[in-house]
């Protein structure tokens, strides 16, 4: 099935006509899902990025774009308010894309190659102190939905899942008698992390109750009202409004719980390679951006406690 979806996507590619640069960006996404198994979400920000690529160049040809059109693309992008950042991000995705139209279909050359965004100021993730995660996951579990929402928030700090990860876990793959849950991450790559003590327990209560919702078929650990996997929406906007409710008065959503779970970890332990796996980074130097926030948290407590740190009258 899969050979016939990606032979029904190839082009027989005239690399000069723009009649064939939409197909190009098609084709590319395909790839994205079903060679190199990204996820839905990540496809569709690629999608959007290339896509805004095929606008700016309108009636020109990707191989004949050259770096002096992508320079003025990015510089209108910046005029109309893209930040740096997402300009970074945008440049990425772009020359992804020239990579695989060299592979695949010819082009001899990357207009984006070498082009950096415009400098933006970098800020650390937000994450909340041990004593806000505490306050956050404790409420009580007074019905079936709170008793969910608990499962899921318990897990989500407990083990530093990804979004994605959490709405697609399945009851098999929880492990209580090792304390682990089985995870399948970017690019199919799947990684064993534990879970702990309060973690388990929430979610014994959440299984022993999930069959009352269930409908017939549905795999997902997490249900929602109608006994269907829940949406990734839905999880954020529920923690969110858990967040509010707790007391917690900024937007709590849930990369902020897994940057709390990676520099929390971080802190007691100081074993990067270690968050590292349980992460799931390819590389380390994304984790490290953890090892700031530790130093953030270290030079918080010696402004306070350190006498030299006190500021002179």
């Amino acid at each position: 099935m899969k050979k016939k979806s990606r032979k029904a996507l190839e082009i027989k590619t005239d690399m000069t006509s723009s009649n064939n640069s939409a197909a190009l960006v098609v084709a590319y996404i395909f790839h994205l899902a079903n060679e190199r198994r990204l996820s839905p979400l990540t496809c569709e920000s690629y999608s959007r990025d290339i896509s805004t690529l095929l606008k700016l160049a309108a009636e020109t040809p990707f191989n004949q774009l050259q770096i002096h059109h992508v320079r003025r693309f990015v510089a209108r992008l910046h005029s109309k308010g893209l930040s740096g950042r997402s300009l970074a991000r945008m440049l990425s995705a772009w020359r992804g894309f020239y990579n695989y139209l060299a592979r695949d279909h010819g082009c001899k050359h990357n207009p984006c190659a070498g082009l950096r965004a415009p400098k933006y100021p970098k800020t650390l993730p937000h994450i909340l102190s041990p004593d806000e995660a505490a306050k956050l996951l404790e409420f009580p579990a007074k019905d079936l939905m709170a008793l969910r929402d608990k499962a899921m928030f318990e897990l989500f700090y407990s083990s530093g899942l990804r979004l994605t990860e959490l709405v697609n876990l399945k009851p098999e793959d929880l492990n209580f008698s090792d304390g682990t849950v089985l995870i399948l991450g970017k690019g199919d790559k799947t990684r064993v992390v534990p879970i702990g003590s309060q973690a388990i327990r929430a979610l014994r209560e959440w299984i022993k109750l999930r069959e009352t919702l269930l409908k017939p078929g549905e795999k997902a650990l997490f249900l929602s009202r109608n006994g269907k996997g829940i949406s990734s929406r839905s999880v954020s906007q529920r923690l969110k409004i858990r967040a509010l409710q707790q007391g917690i008065n900024f937007n709590v959503h849930p990369h902020v719980l897994r940057h709390s779970f990676a520099s929390h970890l971080l802190q007691s332990s100081a074993n990067l390679r270690a968050v590292q796996e349980m992460l799931g980074h390819a590389s380390i130097s994304t984790t490290q951006t953890y090892t700031h926030l530790d130093f953030q948290h270290l030079a918080k407590v010696y402004d306070v406690t350190h006498p030299r740190a006190k500021k002179k009258s």
